[in-house]
């Protein structure tokens, strides 16, 4: 697939940020001027060591930090705060704990002034894509973190964004559950039709979790963060996690092991 040749939905240009330093020393670069083009309906994976800027650029796309030059565009209009055209899943479970799960996941359409009756069903259409039927009326603290994070998800879907912003939001899940939020979420976008499916920036450090999930794996440097790597990611849809045994996916995994690795040791490297 040719990116240069797709419309963008997302157009990240000349995006830096950089952080000042306390007692008016030096400021901290943490991202380089970074250019990126994310088209519509694609699922981009970005990878790279600890510090190296992901969450940052991430959070400027959100439009929940500033950058310090350039511009982010989403459908041509410039970003310049956060907004319903994009929904957010940290790490962190971000449930209002006082909600139920379907409050929770009704609280952007009640935000946006629908109609109870409307918040319900599209509230309970979503708990059903994310497989938790049932548990509507209970709260956060009675679910594990797999099933926390179903709500996030459901409840950044229920919003009907542009796209979805992602920050490691399998990072905090055992192994096993992980691996299964993983086929979830993959499922819910394989499985709508191409007018429905959301256009996904997906963060990790996981690099198994980003060439299953991704179309696209971004790779960044060590800190300050610029992308050294944009791969296309050959692996047929819809995928099954049998792929992941798979002499393609293996190859794709040593490349994006090899070009990590280094950017890791850089980054040990400047902070001894």
């Amino acid at each position: 697939m040719d990116h240069a040749m797709t419309e963008a939905l997302l157009s990240i240009r000349g995006v830096s940020r950089s952080f000042p330093a306390s007692g008016g020393g030096a400021s901290t670069l943490a991202l380089q001027a970074t250019d990126l083009e994310v088209a519509e309906n694609d699922f981009v994976t970005i990878l790279g060591p600890s510090g190296c800027g992901k969450s940052t650029l991430l959070r400027i796309v959100a439009g929940l930090d500033r950058q310090t030059s350039g511009e982010v565009l989403l459908a041509g209009q410039r970003i310049s705060g956060p907004g319903a055209d994009r929904g957010m899943v940290f790490q962190s479970y971000t449930l209002f704990p006082w909600l139920t799960v379907r409050d929770n996941v009704c609280f952007g359409l009640r935000e946006r002034g629908l109609a109870r009756a409307e918040q319900l069903e599209i509230a309970g259409a979503f708990l059903d894509k994310v497989g938790l039927r049932g548990f509507e009326h209970h709260f956060p603290k009675q679910l594990s973190g797999g099933m926390q994070q179903r709500v996030a998800i459901a409840r950044a879907l229920a919003n009907s964004p542009r796209m979805l912003l992602m920050d490691e939001p399998f990072g905090a899940l055992d192994h096993q559950t992980r691996e299964l939020m993983q086929e979830l979420l993959l499922g819910i976008w394989e499985g709508d039709t191409v007018s429905q499916r959301k256009t996904v920036l997906f963060v990790t450090h996981d690099i198994d979790e980003a060439v299953f999930m991704g179309s696209r794996v971004v790779v960044m440097s060590a800190r300050p963060g610029r992308i050294k790597l944009d791969l296309v990611v050959p692996l047929a849809h819809p995928r099954h996690y049998r792929v992941k045994t798979s002499p393609e996916f293996s190859a794709l995994k040593a490349e994006l092991t090899e070009q990590v690795r280094v950017e890791v040791r850089a980054a040990q490297a400047a902070s001894a």
